[in-house]
């Protein structure tokens, strides 16, 4: 508290003013309790106020004419002084965000942040190389620059459900950001039920904005200094009878766009063929520029300035050697054997007869019962181990619903379909924010429920049809004779590219689609190599720390030679 006696000329207050401290000019009392305050302002405006004993608690007393008293805190004097020197570090080391990153940079990614992103102020920007040229990395380099600038305080990272833990852990640790995921959850136990205005650091999923209104009108209460949309092509429209037709999810990059003054747009497939769609895709990024519907004949949208795309086989390293390998893509041919090939027919009558069943109905049911004989066609040419599990699983299941249903209603009575099925369908039809293990037990479970039968003696017949196939596959299995597994573990044991010259076996990935044909082949290679420690396995439901274990294990251990996995190695797993 600074008494009213204490305010005389050339006093430094504060208190008087929301914008700083003001120098006391003049003062003129008005009895023993009032007096006129004339001062100036922190930007040289010259103002004046009535000041009463009761303002005395506001007011505090910073600096008088008697100089520097040097009476201040020494240690905030130190740390103010240091985060100014740190705020100003651009100026000595323009590549400040490299020297501090846990990443090895490439030339390509250097000049897409230096050259292309970081010198354009504000930047709406659609970067386009092709996969495999660390745009996650650019987007990193980028953020840390613009943060040691001072330029970046709130940024907001949207991409694709099964990206979001990848996102997490790449900014984290090769960049030093933290940022924090939001979605259902974190809005329901926000305390004012806005994290994304509560949060600095935020990355959100692509179709939880799309799709939520609420959510929207969330985002409509914040501003943001950068903002990041992976797989950016997903936010498309196009033109549909003269008019536009926009997707929910181009309707959200319309948003965005207006809520940051840096965009930046990541996929690898900005263009689908279309000028006109391209064009509108653009509109994102400039409204003005690309403003009217495209007009076939003239010249194509000009994207200077706006984009930048390389492909992979002009991207090298700084000695200027290719950064990929040429890539030599073959197939592999076999021969089913005869218990195989006879496997495969009947379990192939057994899919046509029930989907023409199905379609006979001309019921909602056509649609649950053709994607699960899709599944059990696809289990099928995966492996004698996937297709036998699924057949298990399914007349399991098929059973117990018969039992279920025998208990309610009579033998002629209409079998009743599981009411679930029509969502888990609906939901396999969009996988864009799944993870793979949600997609795969979501399949799982329209193959084992779906079924055609309309009576319990049509269920019953099913039933005796699967126990037929089963054990025609369970032969199969026991028999050991795989012919795929066999062309596998000859170019596994036998093939000279599986070795360096050195001998040494090199790092190989097999990728597979179904988590019973990964157990399988997982145990046949280790059986092959003669040492478990050789196999890694990533498939979905494991853990973020389970996944991040096998690929050091895999691109760091000299004894892990084989990665089998599923899609799974696509979501947090980064091999590149």
């Amino acid at each position: 508290m600074t008494r009213l006696e204490e305010l005389t000329k050339g006093t430094v207050v504060e208190g008087i003013e929301y914008g700083g401290p003001v120098t006391v000019v003049g003062v003129e009392w008005s009895g023993d309790d009032a007096l006129e305050l004339v001062y100036k302002n922190a930007s040289g405006g010259v103002d004046n106020i009535l000041l009463y004993r009761y303002n005395e608690p506001q007011i505090k007393l910073v600096s008088s004419t008697d100089g520097w008293t040097f009476r201040g805190d020494g240690e905030l004097f130190r740390l103010v002084n240091e985060a100014h020197r740190l705020s100003l570090a651009h100026l000595f080391d323009p590549y400040q965000a490299v020297h501090s990153s846990v990443i090895e940079p490439l030339p390509h990614q250097i000049s897409a942040v230096y050259e292309k992103m970081l010198p354009r102020q504000p930047l709406r920007f659609l970067l386009a190389d092709d996969p495999g040229a660390g745009k996650t990395i650019m987007a990193g380099l980028l953020m840390k620059e613009l943060f040691a600038r001072g330029n970046l305080e709130r940024c907001l990272v949207c991409c694709p459900g099964s990206l979001t833990e990848q996102w997490q852990d790449e900014l984290y640790q090769k960049f030093g950001l933290r940022f924090e995921m939001v979605a259902r959850q974190q809005i329901e136990e926000s305390p004012s039920g806005n994290p994304y205005a509560e949060k600095d650091f935020v990355i959100a999923r692509l179709d939880h904005m799309s799709r939520s209104d609420s959510v929207q009108e969330k985002l409509k209460q914040t501003e943001w200094d950068l903002i990041v949309v992976d797989e950016a092509h997903k936010m498309s429209a196009s033109y549909s009878g003269g008019e536009i037709s926009e997707t929910k999810r181009y309707r959200l990059g319309r948003l965005l766009s207006g809520l940051s003054r840096h965009f930046l747009l990541l996929t690898a497939t900005p263009h689908n063929g279309k000028d006109e769609d391209f064009q509108l895709f653009l509109r994102l990024l400039d409204s003005d520029r690309f403003e009217g519907r495209f007009r076939k004949r003239t010249r194509r949208p000009n994207v200077e300035g706006l984009m930048r795309r390389t492909i992979k086989e002009e991207l090298r390293r700084f000695d200027g050697t290719y950064l990929f390998p040429p890539r030599e893509a073959f197939t592999v041919t076999y021969q089913l054997s005869p218990a195989e090939e006879r496997l495969y027919e009947e379990v192939t009558d057994y899919v046509r007869e029930e989907f023409n069943r199905a379609e006979s109905l001309k019921s909602g049911r056509v649609r649950t019962v053709g994607f699960a004989l899709t599944v059990l066609q696809r289990r099928l040419a995966s492996s004698p181990e996937a297709i036998y599990r699924s057949l298990v699983r399914r007349r399991e299941r098929l059973q117990a619903k018969l039992e279920d249903e025998s208990k309610k209603v009579r033998q002629a009575a209409e079998v009743g379909q599981e009411p679930e099925l029509n969502s888990l369908t609906r939901k396999l039809q969009d996988t864009d924010e799944a993870r793979s293990d949600e997609v795969e037990e979501a399949e799982e479970q329209v193959l084992d429920l779906a079924t055609a039968a309309l009576t319990l003696a049509e269920l019953e017949e099913e039933i005796r049809t699967l126990r037929r196939l089963e054990r025609i596959a369970a032969a199969v299995r026991e028999s050991g004779r795989d012919r795929k597994w066999e062309e596998l573990s000859n170019l596994l044991r036998d093939n000279p590219q599986m070795f360096d010259d050195e001998g040494h076996r090199r790092k190989i990935i097999i990728f597979t689609e179904h988590r019973d044909t990964l157990t399988y082949l997982t145990g046949r290679i280790r059986a092959l190599l003669g040492e478990s420690t050789r196999v890694v396995t990533v498939m979905g439901g494991m853990t973020r720390e389970a996944r991040r274990a096998a690929q050091t294990g895999f691109l760091e251990s000299p004894d892990v030679s084989v990665l089998v996995a599923t899609d799974a190695a696509g979501e947090g797993v980064n091999l590149q």
